[in-house]
C-alpha cells in the first residue's frame, strides 16, 4: 500500500512512474486468499484513517467513494475472557460508556472516558509533528510548537510503557488488556511498548470501516487509479538488483529486463534492503535488524467454515488468561494459552450456513530457525475459543495455514515479523528508517519505516516518500523515470 500510495502520488504530478512487484497482484500484505473458491483477506482486516485514502484520492483528481464502498462499523469489536465475559466497543462512545459500566462498574466506565480523552490528546499532539513528518526526532518533536508543544510532549507521558499507562486508568486487569492489546497492531508487547500507543484507541473510535468486497479492493482501487495517471505495473516479476553508478541509483534488474531511473521507492521491507536482497550497491541504505529486534509475526487460519456459541461480530478478540506470561512466552515459543483474533467477513448480513473466517494467534519471528508447531498452536486456539463458547468447525481442505516461514518467504529478511522493528522503549519509534536514504535517489515506504505500520501508515509512508524524493530534486537536476519496487518484496 505504500509503494501504490507512492505511485499515485508520484504520477498526480505528470511524473513517468513503473512499478515492479514481485506478486502477480497489488496489495502486499493486504492480500486475497482463494478458499473453497471464496475470497478471503489474508492480511489486514482492520481499515481506519480513511482520510488518508480520501486525500490519495483527491490529490488524483478523483473520488475514493467512485471506487470503493465504505461501510462504518457501530460494534468496533467484540471481547472475550469466557463464556460469560463479553463486553463490546461501539463507535458512538457513550455505548462504550455504558457497556463497561455494565461490565466492570460504574467507576471503571468514568476511567474510560478519561483514558480516550488521553488518548485523543496523544493522537492529536502525535500527529502533524510525528505522523506526517519527515523522521522526526525526540527534540524536533518536542520543539515543533515552541514551548507548547514541549508541554504537550510532557503530558503524553513518552517514558511510560504502556501496560503502566493502562494501570493509571483502570483497576479491571480485563480492561487493561483490552487496551493493551492496541501494542501489537505494531507487533509489540504492551509490557515494553510506550504509552504514546494509546492513540490507536482513539482512531478506532473516530470510526472503523469495513470494505464492500474486502481489504483487498483498497488495494485495486488504488492501482486503477495508478494506471488512469499513465502509472505502468509489471506484476510477477521480482527485482534482483537496484544499481548505483556514482554513488546513486541509476537502475533496477529483474531476471528479464534492466530499467534505468533516477530514483527508487522501494517498498520491500526494509532489512531486504539492509541484507543485500536488492544488491550490494544499496545494502549500506539501511542498517540492518537483529532478530531480538523483530517485531511479532503470526499464525493465521483462513477458513470457510461453520460456527456455533459465540454471537460472532466483524472483529472479535478472545484473551487468554494471564496476558503478561503469553508475551513472556512470546519472545521465543508459544503460550499455552493464546489471545485469538477472529475476523468473521461474512457477519453483515449472515444468513448461517459456512463463513468466512481469517484466524489469527501472535506467534514469535521465528520463520528463518525454527520449525512450526502447528498442531499444538491449533489445540491451544480451539481450546480458547471453545472456553468463550465459540466452535468452528475446521476443514483442512477449506483452510490456509500461514505461519512465520510462510510470512518469511513473502517478505524475505523479515522472519516472518509483519511490522518491522518492535516498538519496544521510548525511542523505538525514531528508529525506524526514514524515507529518504543515503544512497542518492533510494527511498523508502512500507510499513516496516516511519511512521510505522498498519494500511494508513504505510500510505503514509508513500507519501512522505514521495516528499522527499521531489525535494531532493528540486536541490538537484530533474530526474528521468521513477520505478517503484515491490509492494510485498522485491527480492
Amino acid at each position: 500500500m505504500g509503494g501504490l500510495a507512492a505511485a499515485v502520488s508520484l504520477a498526480s504530478r505528470g511524473e513517468e512512474v513503473l512499478v515492479v512487484e514481485r506478486q502477480a497482484a497489488p496489495g502486499g500484505k493486504m492480500r486475497r486468499l482463494d478458499v473453497a473458491g471464496r475470497g478471503i483477506d489474508g492480511g489486514p482486516t482492520v481499515f481506519t484513517m480513511r482520510w488518508v485514502l480520501e486525500q490519495l484520492f483527491d490529490e488524483a483528481g478523483a473520488s475514493l467513494s467512485d471506487h470503493v464502498t465504505l461501510e462504518p462499523l457501530s460494534i468496533l469489536a467484540r471481547h472475550a475472557w469466557s463464556e460469560s465475559e463479553r463486553l463490546d466497543l461501539h463507535a458512538d462512545l457513550e455505548a462504550s460508556v455504558d457497556a463497561i459500566a455494565a461490565f466492570a462498574g460504574a467507576a471503571e466506565a468514568q476511567h474510560f472516558r478519561d483514558f480516550s480523552a488521553e488518548a485523543k490528546r496523544i493522537y492529536q499532539t502525535l500527529e502533524q509533528p510525528f505522523l506526517r513528518a519527515q523522521r522526526p526526532n525526540p527534540v524536533s518533536l518536542a520543539m515543533s510548537n515552541g514551548l507548547r508543544g514541549m508541554a504537550a510532549m510532557a503530558r503524553i507521558n513518552p517514558f511510560e510503557t504502556m501496560w503502566k499507562g493502562l494501570g493509571r486508568h483502570f483497576r479491571d486487569p480485563r480492561l487493561q488488556q483490552l487496551f493493551g492489546r492496541y501494542a501489537t497492531y505494531c507487533g509489540s508487547s504492551p509490557f515494553l511498548a510506550p504509552a504514546t500507543l494509546m492513540l490507536v484507541a482513539h482512531v478506532e473510535q473516530a470510526g472503523v470501516w469495513t470494505v464492500k468486497g474486502g481489504m483487498h479492493e483498497l488495494a485495486l482501487a488504488l492501482d486503477s487509479l495508478a494506471r488512469s495517471k499513465g502509472v505502468t505495473f509489471r506484476y510477477g516479476e521480482a527485482v534482483t538488483e537496484i544499481a548505483t553508478q556514482g554513488g546513486r541509483v541509476a537502475a533496477v534488474s529483474t531476471a528479464r529486463e534492466r530499467f534505468e531511473c533516477a530514483a527508487v521507492i522501494v517498498n520491500a521491507d526494509s532489512n531486504a534492503v539492509a541484507t543485500g536482497l536488492l544488491g550490494a550497491s544499496v545494502k549500506r541504505a539501511v542498517a540492518p535488524i537483529q532478530p531480538e529486534q523483530r517485531s511479532l509475526s503470526a499464525i493465521t487460519w483462513a477458513a470457510v467454515a461453520n460456527t456455533s456459541g459465540f454471537p460472532l461480530t466483524r472483529h472479535n478478540v478472545f484473551f487468554s488468561r494471564d496476558y503478561r506470561n503469553e508475551f513472556r512466552m512470546l519472545t521465543n515459543d508459544y503460550p499455552g494459552e493464546p489471545t485469538v483474533y477472529v475476523c468473521a467477513q461474512d457477519r453483515h448480513g449472515h444468513a448461517g450456513g459456512p463463513e468466512r473466517l481469517l484466524l489469527l494467534v501472535n506467534s514469535p519471528a521465528n520463520g528463518d530457525f525454527a520449525p512450526q508447531a502447528h498442531e499444538q498452536v491449533e489445540r491451544a486456539m480451539r481450546a480458547k475459543l471453545m472456553q468463550c463458547g465459540l466452535d468452528v468447525d475446521f476443514k483442512p481442505e477449506n483452510t490456509i495455514i500461514t505461519d512465520p516461514a510462510r510470512f518469511e518467504s513473502l517478505f524475505p529478511a523479515t522472519g516472518g515479523a509483519l511490522y518491522g522493528r518492535a516498538s519496544h522503549g521510548w525511542t523505538a519509534s525514531f528508529q525506524r528508517p526514514a524515507a529518504r536514504t543515503v544512497v542518492e535517489g533510494l527511498y523508502l515506504a512500507g510499513g516496516s519505516v516511519h511512521p510505522g505500520p498498519g494500511v494508513p501508515m504505510a500510505m503514509l509512508s508513500g507519501r512522505l516518500a514521495v516528499q522527499s524524493l521531489l525535494a531532493s530534486r528540486a536541490s538537484t537536476q530533474a530526474f528521468r523515470r521513477a520505478a517503484t519496487a515491490g509492494g510485498i518484496s522485491t527480492a
